[in-house]
């Protein structure tokens, strides 16, 4: 069954509140948001979200209104992110921030964070508020978390997976979680869901991390080994330094130093990663985690919503392939 086809009008739906969003916003946020949500995305975590709902037994506008919510989030992060890293494109087109700048680009991420939680608000639903407020704080911890690691290449394997929870897994999570709160679903339902997503969001994190060592630039949107060279250290390059010697911590410290690649060539990291087997280590617990999320879902019951979640990990891990 192909992911989506359940769903396939409440996404559509979900895209037409963002639009409305964006051309009901002051005028230059309008122009903005508009110009970040034509860039497209797979509308991945509205998806999870209206899965998860379904799957605990919700069908309604609440879903699709939440959907956008989270999908506000994501764009809003994925600005503010652009601006403290310094980019420059964004899924294949120049990032808000080289467009308008940093000033216009953070301030519209405030605003489009505020419209998020107006939808929320609507709803007069305590529940769905608190999921949002913890969504929206843990990545913003999980921001901070990356800046004060910037450049370090001691980062462990379990700093950057607790870092993978705030950037990443924890907006997938609440998503899952939100579908069930939605639905009135009991606690252990609600765990369940949110489970699925956070495991989900941690696979998602480490095949990011692998395409920016594995793919184009044309297939990911941005500069091949963008992480690196804004001083990220991410886990492939965690597991081949801790096999690696002086000379390779030499080689990413030089790299990290430089914020680029002026006395080391990115061939060499890639050779680096490639030779040391930190592609396949990565791989492989991006694997398990798929596993994991699955795994959660086996207290929720049998229904073509929950066959489309499970269908989830196999999408994400494919995004490599």
């Amino acid at each position: 069954m192909e992911i989506f086809e359940l769903i396939r009008e409440d996404l559509v739906q979900v895209e037409r509140e963002l639009a409305g969003q964006a051309s009901h916003a002051f005028g230059p946020v309008a122009e903005i948001s508009s110009y970040l949500l034509e860039g497209g995305g797979k509308r991945l975590r509205p998806a999870v979200l209206l899965l998860s709902a379904g799957a605990a037994g919700y069908r309604g506008p609440w879903a699709i209104q939440m959907g956008a919510a989270m999908e506000l989030v994501h764009t809003a992060t994925l600005m503010h992110d652009d601006v403290i890293d310094g980019a420059d494109t964004r899924r294949g087109r120049p990032s808000a921030n080289r467009r308008w700048g940093n000033h216009m680009s953070v301030l519209a991420g405030d605003w489009i964070y505020m419209q998020s939680f107006q939808l929320a608000l609507k709803e007069r639903n305590f529940q769905i508020l608190d999921v949002l407020v913890e969504v929206t704080q843990r990545m913003v911890e999980g921001e901070l978390l990356q800046w004060t690691n910037l450049g370090r290449i001691d980062m462990t394997e379990q700093q950057a997976l607790d870092l993978a929870y705030l950037k990443t897994a924890c907006l997938f999570s609440g998503c899952a979680r939100m579908g069930a709160v939605l639905a009135q679903a009991d606690s252990a339902s609600e765990e369940s869901l949110a489970d699925f997503g956070r495991y989900s969001g941690l696979a998602f994190q480490l095949v990011d991390d692998l395409l920016d060592f594995t793919a184009s630039t044309q297939q990911i949107g941005k500069p091949v080994l963008s992480d690196l060279r804004e001083g990220k250290v991410t886990l492939p390059l965690i597991y081949a330094l801790a096999s690696g010697d002086a000379a390779d911590r030499e080689l990413v410290a030089n790299v990290v130093a430089d914020r680029g690649f002026d006395r080391v060539s990115p061939a060499q990291i890639v050779a680096l990663v490639n030779d040391s087997g930190a592609l396949d280590q990565a791989r492989q617990l991006a694997v398990d985690y798929a596993a994991k999320a699955k795994a959660s879902l086996e207290p929720v019951p049998d229904s073509d919503y929950r066959r489309a979640l499970l269908s989830i990990p196999d999408f994400i891990l494919e995004r490599e392939s």
